[in-house]
């Protein structure tokens, strides 16, 4: 695949987006995870979705040149949000990062360095293992990540039969993800239809324009803690996962064989059932 995206001069390498509401717990320790970046090419854009909370008043308390501040007039939800930060990016590559997520300092430039590489634009994305943290950032779990995969490219239709097969989003929460803006424009938005796997929806359009390349580190962190969407949304997580799988099969865009997709009936009820019991657990 050839690069027919047009060139832009003046512009940071990356866009790190930060789609908040209420995220005054934690929105500083996000924010500064990227400010700690040893990559330093790129703009920190945080839209805020109408937050009641000091949100507005800690991230004015940021000076750095990279960072600028963006409030929605009125309250757009986690989907309209998401996509506020779709058009605000400006960039190449995007990132969109979640006010209570971190970043590895080596994040960016190990991302970016893959993507740079690509010359060809082959690459749709690169995602990484993460770690996952409690409310007070302490480590539950090490390394989250694609089982048994090693550093390197992933064929999209490969990576797509896996996640429907194991019923889960392999790819990963968006923190640890770095796209091409050129094919996130070609797609379009977000879409929230099913809310659990609004972010493979997502991964999975994108990659139908080109593969994956997966780093085995764990680059980024997803914080789980009892007030977070991700929690609230979870007692879907298996009809959204399924109702996503026939979604998506239906208009073709997802490569998955027949087996996986038989796979896929049972797995997110089980991979419900785990999830259940962590946050029991944990959170």
């Amino acid at each position: 695949m050839s690069s027919d995206a047009p060139l832009q001069t003046g512009l940071p390498r990356v866009s790190v987006c930060i789609p908040t509401y209420n995220g005054a717990a934690t929105i500083a320790q996000t924010i500064e995870s990227v400010l700690s970046q040893t990559f330093a090419d790129y703009e920190l854009v945080v839209v805020d979705d109408g937050s009641t909370d000091g949100t507005a008043e800690i991230v004015a308390g940021i000076r750095d040149r990279r960072v600028s501040y963006f409030r929605n007039a009125t309250n757009l939800g986690p989907q309209g949000n998401w996509n506020r930060c779709l058009a605000l990016a400006r960039c190449p590559y995007v990132k969109l990062l979640p006010h209570d997520d971190l970043l590895a300092p080596t994040c960016l430039s190990r991302q970016v360095q893959v993507l740079d590489a690509d010359q060809d634009m082959r690459l749709a994305l690169v995602f990484s293992a993460r770690r996952v943290i409690g409310p007070d950032g302490r480590v539950l779990v090490r390394a989250r990540g694609f089982p048994g995969l090693r550093e390197g490219r992933v064929d999209a239709a490969r990576l797509m039969g896996a996640c429907v097969r194991r019923g889960t989003n392999l790819v990963g929460e968006p923190g640890a993800v770095l796209f091409r803006k050129h094919f996130s424009d070609r797609i379009g938005g977000f879409d929230a239809t099913q809310p659990y796997v609004i972010d493979l929806d997502y991964w999975v359009r994108l990659l139908a324009q080109g593969d994956a390349h997966y780093c085995p580190e764990p680059l980024a962190s997803f914080r789980v803690w009892a007030g977070s969407w991700s929690v609230a949304i979870g007692a879907g997580q298996s009809a959204d996962f399924r109702a996503f799988v026939a979604r998506m099969s239906d208009s073709g865009q997802l490569s998955a064989t027949r087996l996986d997709r038989l796979a896929g009936r049972i797995t997110p009820s089980l991979n419900k059932l785990a999830r259940l019991v962590f946050y029991r657990l944990f959170v």
